[in-house]
């Protein structure tokens, strides 16, 4: 069958004429039909997944009562553009209850879509072809997709161990910072689980003043901080000089699917941020906008879901011990990202963590997503189902039962 006449038309950055022609299997969709496999091989015994990446809880009824009045409401039946000023000053009240940081709410913050489309918006406020943006891996891709689309391309800062999983900066040589125009960070970090220090953030603002750049601070995790309170890249001196911060209610208030988050920080960066946003959506229905206000105004909502998701990890460290991994609990985030076991006792050797994940799912019916961009390792999430603590429980003898059987190798 011959290629439609529009096959030589699409657009180099996803493919060029080559679009659609490829035989790579994204790393998700390896990971799905593994589980298909599993569940077919083994029909009478159910997945154990750790392999989920977002909340596995509602919103709370409250919020969702709130949405449910606000559905009704007349003023809430059109476009919201930019977003409207409860939520905005909604937000302004959060950041400073929580992390200390004043915000005018009219000028510093706008919101968005959820996290994702501020994250691929932003670089192109300031991407021209040849231009740098520097990010962390592994990590969320998305600004670093969109940096290639506008003909820019991404220096990578692998995040190791051996370096407490913060990027390693005097690995950029001189040419690159002479192009870098974005500095992508992400704290409470996924997969890593790293929390950030005031340290870290004070040399990021040093670096943004010295080389002349942009820092965009991903704070989707930054209330799921369990080895210090929750902070923010805006409270260090300097930093609302240099960048802004992306948030969502996603992860701390169960807010998964609502798609509502947002930009603050420099009122110029923001700015063009509601530029480019103007020109590519017409803002998130005011109903959702405004019972996510009323959520951020429940101090109680972050609290109950850090609890959860902080009992979960402990309970998930002491079982991966318990049979032979060697991990601790992740500074924030519902991930535990550990070593990945490097063979069986048998003999079978893993290539990589990609290997070891494959193996757990179609062997043992458990799910874990592999990571091989800075050495071999897995992410745990804890954001499987369960109802109850006891089932929780139940979850964790399920998945020890099969990894003891497993006779891995570290």
């Amino acid at each position: 069958m011959s290629d439609p006449y529009f096959q030589t038309l699409f657009a180099e950055r996803i493919g060029g004429a080559g679009y659609g022609k490829g035989t790579d299997i994204y790393k998700f969709e390896k990971i799905k039909r593994a589980k298909r496999k599993a569940l077919a091989d083994f029909p009478d015994r159910s997945l154990v997944d750790f392999g989920i990446g977002e909340n596995d809880a509602m919103a709370p009824e409250s919020v969702r009562e709130k949405l449910a009045a606000e559905v009704n409401r007349p003023e809430n039946r059109g476009y919201m553009d930019n977003g409207n000023s409860f939520f905005k000053e909604a937000v302004a009240r959060f950041m400073q209850r929580t992390f200390g940081v004043q915000l005018d709410p009219v000028t510093q913050v706008n919101h968005a879509i959820g996290s994702k489309p501020a994250l691929a918006m932003l670089p192109a406020c300031f991407i021209n072809p040849g231009d740098v943006t520097l990010m962390t891996v592994p990590g969320y891709p998305v600004a670093g997709t969109h940096t290639r689309y506008y003909g820019g391309s991404v220096f990578r800062l692998p995040l190791h161990a051996e370096n407490n999983f913060f990027p390693d900066f005097s690995a950029v040589p001189a040419d690159i910072w002479d192009k870098t125009k974005l500095l992508v960070i992400n704290y409470p970090n996924s997969p890593t689980g790293k929390t950030a220090t005031r340290e870290f953030y004070e040399q990021v603002v040093a670096l943004a003043k010295q080389h002349e750049f942009v820092v965009v601070q991903d704070a989707a995790h930054s209330i799921l901080s369990y080895d210090q309170p929750p902070s923010s890249f805006l409270a260090v001196p300097g930093a609302m000089d240099v960048g802004v911060e992306v948030h969502s209610l996603s992860k701390g208030f169960d807010m998964i699917g609502w798609r509502i988050g947002w930009v603050c920080g420099h009122a110029t960066i923001v700015r063009a941020f509601a530029d480019v946003k103007d020109n590519s959506d017409s803002g998130q229905f005011g109903a959702i906008q405004n019972a996510a206000a009323f959520a951020l105004d429940d101090e109680s909502i972050p609290v109950r879901t850090r609890t959860k998701y902080q009992r979960r990890l402990e309970k998930l460290v002491n079982m991966l011990n318990a049979c032979g991994f060697s991990c601790q609990m992740p500074g924030g985030t519902y991930f535990l990202y550990t070593r990945a076991p490097r063979g069986l006792a048998d003999g079978t050797v893993f290539e990589n963590a990609e290997a070891a994940s494959q193996y757990l799912i179609t062997q043992h019916s458990i799910v874990t997503v592999p990571w091989d961009d800075a050495g071999p390792y897995l992410r745990f999430s804890v954001t499987y189902e369960a109802a109850d603590e006891p089932s929780e429980d139940a979850l964790m003898a399920a998945a020890a039962e099969r990894l003891m059987k497993s006779q891995m190798v570290f």
